[in-house]
């Protein structure tokens, strides 16, 4: 099964958000302020960003339960890494373990500091380690059907709106040829076959068109045909 996002997209403008960033190919985080609305907090050429509550030029995290100074990423050669040397009250927490030291990072490791989540992306390197190699299904394991129906559900994102969203059924079903039903019924397969059957209703289509393109399974080329 496909890895869950601990921070999923809510729109289609986010998603557009984490695919601008994915094609800069730099490493960023993904999390939320107070409002909910998310934030891309690009890692860049930086060698290390400070993480706390008094931290203005890194992450800033204002939540009672981050220390001033909480933790540190720190890029080592090609890697990332989150430090906590005991700086902070409350810890560092990653995929639900304690930090204690030094930790290296995979891309879609979920970190924890205090109540705040942050995602890390690491664009084009191996997925997380926690995640069972083989998982993300990939164009071969679709069907041709099905493979279609996803690219009709991306194709609003071809030209790169940040208000656009998935196709509807109807939509999809004029595109391929099928009745809205049978779209239904391929959707309900793919979401199990993608793992998003639990999200929310208007969440699981955002997800499914998230991890449609960047598995590969849909490419930018087929969005333009």
């Amino acid at each position: 099964m496909v890895a869950k996002d601990p921070l999923p997209a809510h729109s289609g403008g986010e998603l557009k958000q984490r695919l601008d960033a994915e094609r800069r190919g730099d490493p960023f985080l993904v999390l939320r302020d107070s409002e909910g609305a998310q934030v891309i907090h690009g890692l860049g050429d930086a060698d290390a960003v400070a993480v706390g509550r008094a931290q203005p030029s890194g992450l800033q995290i204002d939540d009672p339960e981050v220390s001033s100074l909480h933790a540190e990423l720190q890029r080592v050669g090609d890697d990332w890494v989150v430090v906590d040397d005991g700086l902070s009250r409350n810890g560092t927490f990653v995929n639900g373990e304690r930090v204690s030291g030094r930790r290296r990072l995979c891309d879609g490791d979920a970190l924890r500091f205090g109540q705040m989540l942050v995602v890390f992306r690491a664009p084009g390197a191996p997925a997380a380690e926690t995640a069972a190699a083989g998982d993300t299904p990939t164009a071969s394991s679709v069907t041709d059907t099905q493979r279609g129906i996803l690219i009709a559900l991306c194709r609003p994102y071809r030209e790169g709106s940040e208000f656009a969203t998935p196709a509807t059924n109807k939509h999809i079903s004029e595109e391929i040829f099928l009745s809205v039903d049978a779209v239904k019924a391929h959707l309900r397969g793919l979401f199990e076959k993608f793992d998003v059957g639990d999200l929310p209703q208007n969440q699981k289509r955002v997800r499914l068109a998230e991890l449609a393109m960047r598995s590969g399974v849909v490419s930018p080329r087929d969005l333009e045909r």
